[in-house]
């Protein structure tokens, strides 16, 4: 944590493992619920991602509408971000079935994650900031994820070593960027498949 600290005051570019996660179903129907009640859940599902992070090592970067985006440094900064994500996917199941009993909504979390460079520190009056084309793919990534799923590049896969022996990730189709090769892709899933498209 020391690391991330000094590299969030101190320009500096650092090889990390950014991780977007975000809620599936609640943004769109929080029309139909009271403004207290929306802020409410939206912080439950902040609350239980800001914990899985800093569990594993990780750092909270920023939170958007139903979005929350982290980073993870140091040696092993792919394998916390993998059990960060898998806390996530299994701790979600509370907040899904309490959101489907209370308001009747059909939710699940949905990730990305992707391993490069990043430049990390203060630019003018914002305090932090974290930039790279590593964050731009992570979020992508989150955006090929389905309800349920978190999306990771191979990158992650190479950093996990043997560690990735252990994950139950299938192969998915490359994401395809204009003048840059593929990036390959795995999933891991629930049990249950889900699909709120």
């Amino acid at each position: 944590m020391t690391s991330t600290i000094i590299a969030m005051n101190t320009p500096a570019r650092l090889p990390a493992v950014i991780l977007f996660a975000e809620t599936r179903g609640f943004t769109r129907t929080s029309a139909m619920l009271q403004p207290a009640v929306v802020l409410n859940q939206a912080a439950v599902f902040f609350d239980l991602v800001r914990a899985a992070v800093e569990r594993n090592g990780g750092t909270v970067h920023n939170m958007l509408n139903d979005t929350l985006m982290a980073f993870f440094t140091g040696a092993s900064n792919a394998r916390q971000a993998v059990q960060t994500a898998q806390e996530i996917q299994h701790d979600f199941d509370a907040i899904e079935d309490a959101w489907t009993r209370d308001f009747g909504i059909r939710a699940a979390v949905a990730m990305g994650l992707h391993a490069g460079d990043v430049v990390m520190g203060a630019a003018g009056k914002t305090p932090s900031m974290v930039i790279g084309d590593s964050v731009s793919i992570a979020a992508r990534l989150l955006h090929r994820a389905r309800a349920g799923e978190f999306v990771l590049s191979a990158a992650v896969m190479d950093a996990l070593g043997n560690d990735r022996a252990t994950l139950q990730a299938e192969p998915l189709p490359p994401l395809e960027i204009t003048r840059r090769d593929p990036v390959q892709l795995f999933g891991v899933l629930r049990d249950a498949r889900l699909d709120f498209t």
